[in-house]
């Protein structure tokens, strides 16, 4: 197993080497008997509309047959499965994006391949979008569709924009199949399922309480189909995804609107799709510079994967959630370094930063050389895989561009940084006084009194932020104003979380009675 550090991937991974000889011995059209049995009762629950039977037979059978028949080889083709299901073409598409998702998992998909399965989702979209589909699909199954959606078009992104070592026949299939995983057209899926979907108007009446949607979880028990309104829903996550990858902050947060993140949604039933849309959400709100709700919803997610992952440790998205759970820890101290808003953060949570990354949180607030060092490193190591959506050039001398996105907002940040080194001084100072004179405070920084204006006027634009209905607000904890050449200081109180102490004490005391409980008095 070959462990490597790929900026496409974003993580240490492990993915499987397949050996030769295993590819060598397989055969597509050689189906297992429990495979046979497998598709057998997974196309006879969805006819039956059998949801529970379905999501064990997607999270638990499907994994298990992966791990034990195919490890290093993919599913037998859709062909050699077909009869086994009558030849049922919504199923076929259903297990040919199934068998995609498993062979990009377990394997390197050939340029052929990526192509065959951006042909597979648009042919399972349309039917979604235009055909009549009468069954009912678990969430974690409609969500990772989507997700693997957007993943797949990131990771061919980043293969096309590694033009260095192609070969030309992976050149004259770029060129012939120009369209597969255009930006366009998975904006416009993406797009199409939202709308047509009529998700929106559908959250707007749940507000006015004239339809169940989030109460249900998505699922529809009049005996409809789930499928195209949580496609949908789940589509508006996707479209967030899509543009930060894109770094089109504002664009992204748009798409997600109409979900109410402060609430329990559809969108915290699957955990995958919980941790994707906070941490997207986390992430665009801080390259926006509104520090405040990128620490407000880090710190809650962080708590809650902090409270449940060991109910997924045998799920297959526990290494995920592990790293994504890293990932954040990571955009939370840069969002504290750059807005030292700490009260924000939960007490268990704050531990948990502090042990992981207080001596670089500490090293990054001296602004200096080896600050921003720490900065690029943390930036680099949890933001999201940018990409680079046009189309590459086959000109002589072919060149990789794979990693042009990525450097240009990390460029950006970095500048965003540097002028954040100014404030600091004047943050320091305005935390010790109630008023200063300009004069006086001019004198402690070493500058004249008009470049302390600039430096004050720098202050209030870098802590305040422009929100998504446009309107200004702080994320500063000190505050000023100046009159008459004085400046008077406003530090923001923290309101005192009764609550959240009677929350802690209770568990603890939980704890104590399960521990009395299991002693036994002689």
């Amino acid at each position: 197993m070959a462990t490597s550090y790929d900026y496409e991937d974003g993580s240490y991974s492990t993915k499987q080497q397949h050996s030769d000889s295993s590819l060598e011995s397989y055969d597509p059209n050689y189906v297992p008997d429990p495979v046979k049995s497998f598709v057998g009762h997974l196309y006879r629950h969805i006819r039956e509309k059998n949801v529970y039977e379905i999501h064990q037979m997607y999270e638990t059978s499907f994994q298990s047959l992966s791990e034990r028949m195919f490890k290093d080889t993919p599913w037998p083709s859709v062909d050699a499965v077909a009869p086994y299901v009558d030849n049922d073409h919504v199923f076929c598409l259903l297990y040919r994006e199934m068998w995609f998702r498993h062979l990009y998992a377990r394997l390197s998909p050939t340029l052929k391949q990526r192509i065959d399965s951006w042909d597979n989702y648009c042919n399972l979209f349309q039917v979604v979008l235009h055909g009549v589909v009468n069954m009912q699909l678990p969430n974690q199954w409609l969500w990772d569709m989507i997700d693997e959606f957007v993943y797949q078009f990131q990771s061919f992104c980043q293969y096309r924009a590694k033009m260095k070592n192609k070969t030309e026949q992976e050149i004259t299939l770029l060129k012939q199949f120009n369209q597969a995983w255009n930006v366009y057209g998975v904006l416009n899926y993406l797009q199409a399922l939202v709308e047509k979907s009529q998700i929106i108007q559908i959250l707007e009446k749940e507000k006015e309480g004239l339809e169940e949607f989030t109460s249900t979880d998505g699922y529809d028990y009049s005996g409809g189909s789930n499928v195209l309104k949580v496609l949908g829903y789940f589509s508006m996550i996707g479209l967030l995804r899509v543009h930060c990858l894109l770094g089109d902050y504002h664009t992204g947060l748009k798409c997600l609107r109409p979900i109410d993140i402060t609430q329990q949604g559809v969108y915290t039933s699957v955990i995958g799709s919980h941790i994707t849309t906070i941490y997207h959400y986390g992430f665009a709100n801080l390259m926006l510079r509104r520090y405040v709700d990128a620490i407000q919803e880090f710190n809650k997610i962080l708590l809650y994967i902090y409270k449940t992952k060991q109910y997924h440790q045998k799920s297959p998205q526990y290494e995920q959630i592990l790293k994504k759970n890293e990932q954040m820890y990571a955009l939370l101290a840069v969002s504290l370094c750059l807005c030292p808003q700490v009260k924000l953060v939960e007490e268990t949570v704050n531990s948990q930063l502090r042990e992981k990354y207080g001596d670089k949180m500490l090293k990054m607030q001296r602004y200096d050389d080896e600050s921003f060092t720490l900065y690029d490193e943390l930036f680099s190591y949890a933001c999201p895989k940018f990409i680079t959506p046009s189309a590459p050039s086959f000109e002589e001398p072919l060149v990789n561009y794979n990693q042009d996105a990525y450097r240009l907002q990390l460029k950006l940040f970095l500048y965003e940084v540097k002028q954040q080194q100014l404030l600091s001084g004047v943050r320091t100072y305005l935390k010790v006084y109630s008023t200063i004179s300009l004069g006086k405070l001019a004198n402690y920084l070493q500058v004249d009194e008009p470049t302390l204006r600039t430096i004050l006027m720098t202050y209030k634009h870098k802590t305040h932020s422009v929100d998504s209905d446009g309107k200004i607000f702080s994320n500063a904890d000190v505050d000023f104003f100046i009159d008459d050449e004085m400046i008077h200081v406003v530090e923001s109180k923290p309101s005192k979380r009764y609550g959240d102490y009677f929350l802690r004490q209770i568990v603890k005391l939980e704890g104590v009675m399960t521990d009395v409980d299991r002693i036994k008095l002689e």
